[in-house]
């Protein structure tokens, strides 16, 4: 697990999200997915700091593992994100404009986002011992 140090603060922010395409279509062949995998990382280039850790597909939605910087709204990572990988897959399979008809979307638009932390007992037992343990500081001989 890796923290990032930034001039004020340190920080590890993971996120799980989930995007749905719109209507549930199953439009998430092999050739899409392939092409999503590949596409993802370079979106991200626009926005420093963000990267997927991981990433999975069903038939009709996405996962993904993702970092996101503290400065980034989460929603705005979001809907640029959205926008830009769905004008690219349709522009790239041609016959999505047959499955959405005269729409031009690909994502549903909502998403779900949940934290991904530290685990949450041993964040409790860190902060209830918080300065009680001795590390040897107080026995000190001069």
């Amino acid at each position: 697990m890796e923290f990032v140090q930034s001039q004020h603060s340190v920080y590890r922010l993971s996120y799980h999200v989930v995007w749905v395409c719109k209507y549930r279509r199953r439009v998430l062949k092999p050739g899409v997915v392939s092409y999503v995998k590949r596409l993802m990382p370079k979106l991200l280039r626009s926005i420093p700091g963000c990267e997927i850790e991981k990433i999975g597909f069903d038939k009709d939605h996405v996962h993904f593992v993702m970092t996101i910087p503290q400065k980034y709204a989460i929603a705005d990572v979001m809907a640029q994100l959205k926008s830009q990988s769905s004008s690219q897959i349709r522009a790239k399979f041609p016959w999505l404009s047959k499955v959405y008809f005269k729409e031009n979307v690909f994502w549903s638009r909502g998403y779900f986002v949940s934290s991904v932390g530290l685990d949450e007992e041993r964040i409790k037992h860190y902060v209830e011992y918080q300065g009680r343990l001795d590390l040897g500081q107080l026995r000190l001989e001069l």
